[in-house]
């Protein structure tokens, strides 16, 4: 018994020796997530890495960790969460009293090994749910800083580019005049993500859960405007989402994630340029952040210039379009901080504040010859943006509330300069200004205690406001400010219905979720959307995942409000055919204030593979759907044969009265005589209208999958890893009831059928090596009859890096890359031209970088 007593109290001496205990109590560190970024250590080393970034108080008995070491750590995980994947595969239990977490040795059980070798990836994200700690029931698409460093990109506009599953046409740099509206433009510069193609404005795009400000006209996030070295990762639901986000998330949602606990100084530089010429590109970043026991801040800057690619530094560009601008010269500086405060033992405090300053020039010439000596336009623009956005978060144990909200602003100011026999004048300048103001009050945690865990629950309430002033010179007919409120509520609840430990037969786990949102516009309509999902584990192998739900997109504020115009034309302009001489038409565009919300219907499945006789490999191929109505277009697509196509007669008015006639006019905010002659309601034989109507259907179907898996990995630092993220779509759209079903994808200035990018990543202690292919589809050019065919294309990048680690001295957290993008220098495919300032290639899915060449150098202090 003495000896038992005296072996009691050895044990305790030695866990109150390894104990690193901070005030914080555990409740309120085990409420949220911190990011871990921990090499491959002994297992008390990991423990106490982990106690004194978050303040928890871990035990443990020295003798029990001795000789076991922990596996590399990366992401946002919770205390608990962080230790149970450390001990994992070791016969070392974690146990949680009331204020500490006590590591010992002990048996598990088969049910709980099997749960500890594999984790759900939704454990550790936010995106896709309400709750957190909840699986989710669509595909994750996640990009870490690390993936991006490998890959040599150096901006967040590359990365978003380089997503399969996001098209380059919407908002982007690069994209040519010959580009259809619809397909995409280039107003400011900005980057944006384009999910499946179905617009810029159909992708809901966020900061650490926050909505940010439209950029520009086409309702966009510019995502350029974030500094690189400040983003964790970046997470995709590419499926439905407005049931838990609202409007916008038709074809999904990205979730851009900063990083967190910072402590320390890193700065960055990037320099390269295109071997062809042009494209001389500059980065320079810096990032800084202290962490304490209850709190921590970073702030992060980031410069970056780029010089403009002109057609005569193209072979394929300087005969077919010479003295084009191909990709504008660009240049910002952008700024973020982000931090965190714990007030009290439950109340914690958060903000994220961003700007941004970007200038974008590009030129085109005026004369066929490209000689911009004799007649040029230059145009310029400046984007400034800024977002702040607070929370407030109280935690009760079991459940988390909040208070949080975001107010932003995006300005893009634009002009347009010709210059004709050395003789300069304005030739067109506007600005447009989008804001917003959002509010939001919820919470989420346990509802009820269940055979197979606890049923979880979110709900919340909120308001939000976008304004939008489009301004286009000083009196001019199509200035407006408007605003649009939004007032909703959703709840979303998760229910476990099977667990491993319940050892039920044939099924592993099984999990339901569903989510209820109603958002209502004052002026436009109330919506309701629903989305319901299932996680069935066939075993600790397989998940099988499938989700139903409803999603919309408001009216943009340019779609509602922007002044109709009516324009008088002579009728054979329109395709009229065998009318009197002197025959005119009434030519109607503009906005429409009574457009309905665009509505969709998408559904999902997913088979989800992660044996454990493969713990690193994690592989997923899924089928998605959607079905997209009352999409807001401007029906006639094709004005020269408006009047002589019969699949316009719905938007026709033959014969129009001189009544119609003058309340159409009186109705427009201008009117434009461009007949050659003056009005005569006698000789008006037709009212065209093109102005915006909830017309358009569109749908689409496919397949995406993804891949990755850790070959090899061991203690010295040797590791071998593979990625592969692919997908294949169809899509259709129907301009109106009365037009034809046109095929989208895999025609020109449209998504390829298919597109992917994969790579191999080798690490050999302190050095580097990574290739990656991306490939993109072949394209119909479908303006031809018979179409022509463009050919797929594949190009290889190639980056090399070496760093030092935390080894002591001058070179210690250095780290130096050398990157190769294309390095086979493959050129777009050439497409047809008409105009001496169109791009001669599909600007949506190529550029005109080619072969790109730099070094990058980061150094931590």
């Amino acid at each position: 018994m003495n000896n038992r007593v005296l072996a009691i109290g050895l044990r305790s001496t030695f866990l109150a020796s390894a104990a690193i205990a901070l005030p914080t109590p555990l409740v309120a560190q085990t409420a949220r997530a911190f990011h871990f970024d921990m090499p491959a250590q002994p297992m008390a080393g990991a423990l106490r890495q982990i106690a004194r970034q978050t303040g928890a108080q871990i035990m443990f008995s020295p003798d029990d960790v001795s000789g076991l070491s922990a596996p590399r750590m990366q992401g946002d995980l919770g205390v608990e969460e962080a230790v149970r994947r450390l001990v994992a595969g070791t016969d070392l239990i974690a146990e949680k009293s009331a204020s500490a977490i006590i590591i010992r040795r002990g048996r598990k059980t088969a049910a709980a090994e099997s749960e500890q070798e594999y984790v759900l990836p939704s454990d550790i994200v936010i995106t896709g749910s309400r709750i957190s700690g909840v699986p989710v029931a669509s595909s994750i698409i996640s990009i870490k800083r690390e993936d991006m460093r490998n890959a040599g990109q150096s901006t967040l506009g590359e990365v978003v580019r380089g997503i399969p599953q996001s098209f380059g046409g919407g908002q982007n740099p690069g994209v040519g005049y010959n580009v259809p509206a619809a397909g995409g433009v280039d107003v400011g510069g900005g980057s944006s993500i384009n999910l499946r193609g179905l617009g810029s404005d159909a992708t809901l795009t966020l900061l650490n859960g926050h909505r940010l400000s439209y950029s520009s006209s086409r309702q966009s996030v510019d995502v350029s405007a974030i500094p690189l070295d400040a983003v964790d990762r970046i997470e995709i639901v590419a499926d439905g989402a407005s049931a838990l986000y609202g409007s916008d998330a038709v074809a999904g949602v990205a979730n851009i994630i900063l990083r967190h606990d910072l402590n320390g100084l890193e700065t960055s530089a990037n320099i390269g340029r295109s071997t062809d010429g042009g494209n001389f590109s500059q980065r320079y970043g810096a990032i800084a952040g202290e962490r304490w026991s209850n709190g921590g801040v970073f702030a992060a800057y980031e410069f970056a210039r780029s010089t403009a690619i002109d057609a005569n530094q193209r072979s394929y560009a300087v005969r077919r379009s010479p003295g084009l601008t191909l990709f504008p010269a660009l240049k910002h500086h952008n700024a973020i901080i982000s931090g965190y405060q714990q007030l009290t033992s439950n109340v914690s405090f958060d903000l994220d504040a961003l700007y941004n300053v970007r200038w974008s020039e590009s030129t085109f010439p005026l004369n066929a010859t490209g000689n911009l000596g004799v007649s040029r336009a230059d145009s310029a623009s400046e984007a400034q943006s800024w977002l702040l956005a607070p929370s407030v978060r109280y935690s009760t144990g079991t459940w988390e509330l909040f208070l949080t909200g975001s107010y932003g602003d995006d300005r893009v100011d634009y002009a347009t300069r010709t210059t004709v026999s050395g003789k300069t004048s304005n030739a067109g300048n506007g600005r447009y200004t989008n804001g917003v103001s959002a509010i939001e009050v919820g919470g989420n945690g346990s509802l009820l205690s269940l055979p197979a865990g606890a049923a979880k629950l979110a709900i919340g309430t909120g308001f939000r406001s976008n304004r939008l002033t489009s301004y286009k010179g000083l009196g001019s007919f199509q200035n407006f400010t408007q605003s649009q409120s939004s007032y909703y509520g959703y709840a979303e609840i998760n229910i476990p219905i099977v667990s491993p430990e319940q050892d039920v037969p044939r099924l592993y786990r099984v999990n339901v979720s569903g989510a209820l949102r109603y958002e209502s516009y004052p002026g436009v309509g109330a919506i309701t959307t629903p989305k319901l999902g299932i996680i069935v584990g066939l075993s600790r192998d397989i998940d099988m995942k499938a989700s139903w739900g409803r999603s919309f997109r408001a009216p943009t504020l340019l779609q509602r409000y922007q002044p109709d115009s009516v324009a008088l034309a002579r009728a054979t302009s329109f395709g009229g055919l065998g009318l009197p001489a002197g025959s005119t038409a009434l030519y109607l565009s503009g906005g429409n204030g009574n457009l309905l919300p665009e509505r969709a219907r998408s559904w999902s499945g997913t088979v989800a593979f992660h044996p454990a006789a493969l713990p690193r490999l994690r592989a997923e191929l899924g089928y998605f759907e959607t079905r997209y109505v009352d999409r807001i277009v401007s029906p006639i697509s094709l004005t020269s044969v408006a009047l002589s196509n019969p699949i316009y007669a719905d938007q026709i008015t033959r014969y129009p009265s001189s009544t119609e006639q003058a309340a159409i006019i009186a109705s427009a905010g201008t009117f434009i005589n461009a007949a050659g002659a003056a009005y005569d309601p006698s000789k008006v034989v037709a009212i065209i209208r093109n102005n915006n109507v909830n017309a358009g259907r569109q749908t689409l179907h496919g397949v995406d999958g993804q891949m990755t898996y850790k070959l090899l990995a061991t203690e010295t630092g040797d590791a071998l890893s593979i990625f592969v993220n692919a997908t294949y779509l169809v899509s259709k759209q129907q301009l109106s009831a009365s037009q034809p079903i046109v095929v989208l994808a895999g025609t020109l200035f449209n998504p390829p059928h298919v597109r992917a990018r994969g790579g191999l990543t080798w690490k050999h202690k302190a050095f580097r090596v990574t290739t990656i292919a991306n490939y993109v589809g072949p394209l119909d050019d479908i303006r031809k009859t018979p179409p022509l065919g463009l050919a797929s294309t594949a190009t290889f990048d190639f980056s090399v890096g070496y760093r030092t680690g935390d080894r002591s001295g001058p070179l210690k957290g250095l780290e130096i890359g050398l990157s190769v993008l294309n390095a086979f220098n493959t050129k777009p495919p050439m497409i047809a031209t008409s105009l001496y300032t169109d791009t001669p290639y599909d600007s949506t899915n190529y550029n005109p970088i080619g072969r790109y060449i730099s070094l990058s150098v980061s150094k931590s202090w």
